[in-house]
C-alpha cells in the first residue's frame, strides 16, 4: 500500500514538472482590474492577474486601496506581474504597485494597493 501511494506521488510530481516546463501563454492586455477605494463588496474590485514566471492566471480581489508606501511591493503592469503564490521571497502577498508616472521608481506618484492572488492559478483567463 505504501509503494502504491509512493508511485502515485511520483507520477503526480512528474506531471507537475512537465506542466510547469511547458511554454507559458501570452497574457492578454484586455484583462482589466478595476480599482476602487470603496470597502464594501464591489464586483468591480475583482479581476484576473497573469503571473509571467508561472504562466498562470489568478483571480484577485482588491482588499485595501490605497496602501501607504511602506514595505515591499511588487510591480503590476498591464495586469501582469513577475511572481505569484508559492514563490517564497518573491511574491509579497498581493502588495502591488503600479508605476503611474512611468519613472521606474516607487514614489508618491504611484498607486499602491493590496490585492492577493487567489490559488489555484490556471492556464486560461
Amino acid at each position: 500500500m505504501a509503494q502504491s501511494a509512493l508511485r502515485r506521488l511520483t507520477s503526480l510530481a512528474i506531471l507537475l514538472v512537465v506542466t510547469a516546463c511547458e511554454s507559458s501563454p501570452i497574457s492578454p492586455d484586455a484583462t482589466r482590474l478595476v480599482v476602487s477605494s470603496s470597502t464594501e463588496f464591489d464586483p468591480e474590485r475583482v479581476g484576473v492577474i497573469f503571473v509571467i514566471s508561472q504562466g498562470l492566471y489568478y483571480d484577485t480581489r482588491i482588499q485595501i486601496d490605497p496602501l501607504r508606501m511602506e514595505g515591499e511591493f511588487q510591480l503590476l503592469s498591464n495586469q501582469r506581474t513577475e511572481f505569484g503564490p508559492g514563490q517564497v521571497g518573491r511574491y509579497v502577498g498581493g502588495r502591488f504597485w503600479e508605476d503611474l508616472n512611468h519613472n521606474g521608481i516607487q514614489d508618491e506618484g504611484d498607486h499602491f494597493f493590496l490585492s492577493p492572488l487567489i490559488p489555484p492559478g490556471r492556464f486560461v483567463p
